[in-house]
């Protein structure tokens, strides 16, 4: 599903126009990811839980020559599913 299915299953689902649908979902986005830039976790009961993790930085291999690299360090976002996610 792409963001345009999304719009149109939210407003059929909730029963709002595609515009005030869009509007949410934008909305929705913007407060996640500015909530994760700050480092904070986002968690919502019966869905899921978004946090930020921080990969250290390491030293790899180039698989083509099989020089050593240098990785460096960076956040990830991290995504852990509410147990129940699938049930109906």
């Amino acid at each position: 599903m792409n963001k345009v299915e999304l719009i149109d299953a939210v407003a059929a689902k909730a029963g709002m126009t595609k515009v005030d649908a869009r509007k949410a979902i934008d909305a929705i986005m913007d407060v996640t990811k500015a909530e994760l830039k700050k480092d904070g976790k986002i968690a919502l009961v019966g869905f899921g839980t978004m946090s930020v993790n921080k990969r250290p930085a390491r030293t790899g291999r180039n698989p083509k020559t099989g020089k050593a690299i240098k990785i460096a360090a960076k956040k990830v976002v991290k995504f852990k599913p509410a147990a129940n996610i699938l049930k109906k």
